[in-house]
């Protein structure tokens, strides 16, 4: 995994994936103590950057593989991501959703084309259940995170980052990232390192959680005792992965976790002062600039928002916080 790859990877996206904004506002500032700038994840196709690892895998396969088609698994975003990506090439695609991921995403995964198989997290292993259907029908498997052209295409959302900080003058800044198994992390990490050396990525978690940061701090791979619950449903996962751990341990600083309470918060504010929608999942890199400013070093810091699929009712929830 290099940058290499992900120099190819945004050829490959280039006229296909959006070139997300960058935003701030002197309210949050004002919060944060400092200048923060929102990198809004969440106006990417499917409403999350996992379009573009989806793209980045697909458009590499040869004709025979997309035609048998493709299978993932994934909680809502990368199960989107798959079959918008696949359905420009005209390839089958199968996801393997948790039973209790939110009825929307859900439903936006069936509605963009995607056969959907549900699965008891609490009881099931989705690696199982992928190895297993990828073998029983010859479909490619993508999976969500520990794939190198997924990390890949992740990584472009970093190659943004560096030229809108460039822009803005930001040369020294935390970089901070919603963190599930580690692919936008690890891959945003990987362009910093060639291309913005100043900025540095940090995972952040909910409280609960946080794999990746006992991770980072133990230096070895750290599991969830929770597989399950919450609201922020698409950063939940069992552990970092083998390919996306060594690049955040030797790249990113120290993680950070977030009460849900922050996250609801942190949603409220992105909504009322920069007019755009982030999940909860999709907020915690935000809520950790906002309410965590003692563990974050530099006068200026970078949020990623990665996602924006979050039902009404639970955003209205956040809403009412403020």
């Amino acid at each position: 995994m290099n940058i290499d790859m992900i120099h190819a990877a945004a050829e490959r996206l280039k006229g296909h994936a959006r070139t997300t904004p960058m935003l701030n506002s002197p309210f949050l500032d004002e919060i944060a103590g400092r200048r923060l700038y929102v990198k809004a994840e969440c106006l990417q196709h499917t409403g999350s950057f996992k379009f573009r690892g989806a793209w980045s895998a697909i458009s590499t396969l040869d004709e025979d593989a997309r035609k048998r088609g493709v299978i993932a698994y994934s909680s809502g975003n990368h199960g989107q991501g798959i079959p918008f990506a696949a359905k420009h090439f005209n390839t089958p695609a199968v996801v393997v959703m948790p039973s209790d991921a939110p009825e929307m995403k859900i439903a936006n995964t069936r509605a963009l084309g995607a056969e959907v198989i549900l699965y008891d997290r609490e009881n099931e292993d989705r690696d199982d259940i992928g190895a297993k259907l990828a073998n029983e029908r010859s479909l490619t498997l993508i999976k969500p995170f520990d794939n190198p052209l997924v990390i890949a295409g992740q990584g472009t959302t970093g190659l943004e980052i560096a030229d809108q900080c460039k822009t803005e003058g930001v040369e020294n800044a935390d970089v901070l990232v919603c963190c599930g198994g580690g692919g936008l992390t690890s891959g945003i990490a990987l362009a910093l390192e060639e291309h913005a050396p100043g900025l540095r990525a940090r995972p952040i978690e909910p409280e609960d959680y946080d794999d990746v940061c006992r991770s980072l701090a133990s230096g070895a791979i750290q599991r969830n005792n929770l597989q399950s619950g919450g609201i922020c449903d698409a950063i939940v996962t069992p552990q970092p992965g083998d390919l996306t751990f060594p690049i955040m341990k030797r790249l990113c600083g120290p993680g950070i976790a977030v009460t849900e309470d922050e996250v609801l918060m942190a949603m409220a504010h992105i909504f009322a002062r920069l007019k755009i929608v982030a999940e909860p999942g999709g907020a915690v890199a935000v809520a950790a600039a906002l309410f965590h400013a003692d563990e974050i070093q530099g006068d200026a810091v970078v949020a990623v928002v990665s996602g924006g699929n979050v039902d009404a009712k639970l955003f209205t929830r956040a809403l009412a916080t403020l």
